[in-house]
């Protein structure tokens, strides 16, 4: 069970640095005050965004904001080895869980984010090769020195899950969820957290709603098109609220640094979707009726 109270909408930092907006620190700092005052207060980060960047850009503009710490929530993940600058001895892209790297890599993301702890770490990734009992003696270890509060996994499966919660508790994975990619929802994924109280993350839950062109994203923008006369309110905030009615308590991870965006999220949460909205948002996605 999570310890951490995470804001209903999360804030995704992947594309703030180098990888897309390259946003200067006073724009990052700008960005986390404007988020904070519109109640997005968790930021989703991981090791390796901006190729091993982001989190100390972030760290500089959260020290410049000054603001505690305690008004906001991090995530960070560690575990893929990139082809990166920053990582000169790696050859090939390859996944690293060993106890001493799972350890180094929180005590460099504390330094680099300015915090003396992250309130939930997540494996960023299923390794092959991990051994659950490491994992859980390096997460122990980091608990216990007060680095990470809660611990998870991201784009683990039901079994790989299980594997590791059988030697440490898990209270997160971070999955793909969205009205396009809704398999965590048919293939047993959010039916088995919920059933050990693990809160599922949806990254990307936008989907390809507004990103592709095809029979499937016209379907729903059609739909949508009615949806937001009928309720008063924009597609992606629509999109946001059709998962938010899961019962498993998914929390969407929004990366979007719109200002106007940002400002209008947190409306997902206050809007209760009609049940048959619901339902027709999803047979659109799957061009056909519910099974």
């Amino acid at each position: 069970m999570s310890k951490t109270a995470l804001s209903p909408i999360i804030s995704g930092t992947m594309n703030w640095g180098v990888w897309d907006k390259n946003l200067t620190t006073k724009e990052m700092e700008n960005l986390i005050q404007l988020c904070i005052e519109n109640k997005i207060t968790t930021f989703d980060h991981a090791d390796i965004y901006g190729a091993y960047t982001t989190e100390a850009d972030f760290g500089k503009a959260f020290q410049a904001s000054k603001i505690s710490r305690d008004k906001l929530q991090l995530i960070t993940k560690c575990g893929i080895q990139m082809i990166a600058e920053k990582r000169p001895e790696n050859k090939i892209k390859h996944y690293d869980y060993s106890k001493e790297y799972i350890i180094w890599s929180v005590e460099e993301s504390l330094k680099k984010l300015k915090t003396d702890y992250v309130d939930v770490f997540l494996l960023h990734r299923p390794s092959p090769l991990m051994q659950a009992d490491e994992i859980a003696e390096a997460v122990g270890k980091l608990k216990a020195e007060g680095k990470i509060i809660d611990f998870g996994l991201s784009n683990f499966t039901s079994s790989q899950t299980e594997l590791i919660r059988q030697k440490t508790e898990v209270s997160y994975n971070q999955v793909q969820f969205s009205a396009t990619h809704y398999e965590a929802m048919t293939d047993g994924s959010l039916d088995y957290m919920q059933t050990h109280k693990i809160r599922p993350l949806s990254w990307n839950p936008l989907g390809t709603v507004f990103r592709e062109d095809t029979k499937k994203t016209r379907r729903l923008k059609k739909l949508l098109a009615d949806l937001v006369q009928k309720y008063g309110f924009g597609s992606d905030t629509l999109l946001l609220a059709w998962i938010l009615k899961h019962p498993a308590g998914v929390i969407p991870i929004a990366g979007t640094v719109n200002i106007a965006r940002i400002q209008s999220l947190m409306k997902a949460v206050e809007l209760e979707m009609d049940k048959e909205d619901w339902f027709a948002i999803w047979t659109e996605s799957m061009g056909d009726d519910v099974p």
